[in-house]
């Protein structure tokens, strides 16, 4: 099975100042983890996302196409990043995010794929 993992920041770093979502340790650990990842056979992608402040958001399901700046909703959470991972099954992959969770030290979504 394949489970997409969301990275949800919840912007604490910015309001500490800090200019990149992931401090070096936080960088360090998913760094280790992504290692894991790839020797155990999960991985199959990862991406961290830029701020939301780059986000465009298009609509063209009217007559006219829609493209706007920011996110599609205002949020103090965001998505930061993203993983897709083959796991044997949801309890696999609930307990990979436990341990990705700690690594980047922040909440994480698990949702299976409807592809494969």
């Amino acid at each position: 099975m394949q489970f997409m993992v969301s990275v949800i920041d919840d912007g604490q770093a910015a309001a500490a100042g800090q200019t990149e979502s992931a401090s070096a340790a936080e960088a360090a650990a998913i760094d280790v983890f992504n290692e894991r990842l790839q020797a155990e056979g999960h991985w199959v992608y990862a991406a961290g996302l830029a701020d939301t402040s780059e986000a465009k958001v298009v609509d063209n399901r009217g007559e006219k196409s829609a493209i706007t700046d920011g996110p599609f909703v205002e949020s103090k959470e965001f998505i930061a990043g993203l993983w897709i991972w083959d796991a044997l099954d949801l309890e696999t992959a609930l307990a990979l995010a436990a341990d990705g969770s700690k690594a980047c030290n922040r909440k994480l979504e698990v949702r299976a794929t409807h592809w494969a």
